[in-house]
């Protein structure tokens, strides 16, 4: 697809946005040949454009995405953000991005840090996961492992849940995840942010079970700490003494390298009570062009 062609795209996917957090245009799915380096996401009234490697078309399309942004009655922010870049800082080419940002979804609002080349605080592609929490959490006693910034808690809270046990090695994320809570007006009553490495506290997470819904959403690789392929595992092997009878599980991976049979396997063999349900639909606007190598939002039950 030229340039030009992608812009008219994104125009069409933006015409009938709402304040709610959508992606207008998701190349990283490899549905377009050509554009793998670039994801576009409608926040608001700002346009976010990600650029994952450099290209040649990328001169030309921020002149395009600006002049649409210009011209544009909805959106007067733009902000590019260059990833391949190690440690570059976000650039607001057009209008100004508030200190207090936040997205909202489904309802639900959380903090979001546009102006990092890091983590955003956010991941939009778990959306359904979350909307399937809220489904269920209502009486529940859930426990959010790799909470990160707690939308799963939000969500789970929101969705009537009895208690909340957020549990992450990173104390400003758990900070966030605090202040996600305040922003939806949610009583911190029966909800805990304990800054444990999963790996090495399994006796704290114990003590506070069994558990009627659990939730082990990893990053597929993070250095010293855990990384999916060789310790994914060792969570699964503890599920069955933290777990409650009829405990729903949503297990999450998002490495391309590892399928939905990565996890399964592993349930039959380790913790073989859980049964697998279904994996989840992914949202729409995120659809890869191999959904075996996309996100996995996997359910068990235990019966």
């Amino acid at each position: 697809m030229t340039t030009q062609e992608i812009i008219t795209l994104i125009e069409k996917n933006a015409a009938g946005t709402t304040e709610e957090f959508q992606r207008l245009f998701h190349g990283r799915g490899g549905l377009y040949e050509d554009w793998r380096h670039l994801t576009v996401d409608s926040i608001d009234n700002i346009i976010s454009v990600s650029l994952y490697f450099e290209e040649p078309s990328e001169a030309e399309f921020i002149e395009k995405i600006s002049a649409f942004t210009n011209k544009s009655e909805k959106y007067d922010t733009l902000v590019v953000q260059r990833r391949y870049i190690k440690g570059a800082p976000s650039e607001v080419l057009i209008g100004k991005v508030p200190d207090d940002l936040t997205i909202t979804e489904n309802g639900m609002r959380f903090k979001l840090n546009l102006l990092s080349n890091k983590n955003s605080y956010y991941f939009p592609d778990m959306k359904n996961g979350r909307a399937f929490i809220r489904e269920n959490a209502e009486g529940k006693h859930i426990l959010n492992l790799f909470s990160y910034t707690c939308a799963f808690s939000v969500a789970a809270k929101l969705g009537g849940a009895k208690s909340v046990v957020n549990i992450d090695m990173s104390k400003g994320a758990l900070k966030v995840g605090m202040a996600n809570h305040s922003l939806n007006n949610l009583d911190p009553k029966g909800t805990s942010f304990l800054p444990y490495n999963i790996l090495k506290s399994f006796s704290n997470i114990k003590r506070k079970g069994p558990y009627d819904i659990i939730i082990i959403d990893p990053p597929t690789f993070q250095r010293g700490s855990f990384e999916a392929s060789k310790d994914y595992e060792k969570i699964i092997k503890k599920l069955p003494q933290i777990a409650s009878d009829n405990c729903l599980l949503l297990a999450c991976l998002n490495s391309p390298e590892l399928d939905s049979d990565f996890i399964i396997n592993m349930m039959q063999k380790f913790a073989p009570s859980f049964q697998f349900v279904k994996r989840l639909e992914n949202v729409e606007e995120f659809k890869s062009a191999d959904e075996a190598r996309s996100l996995k939002n996997l359910v068990f039950i235990r019966q």
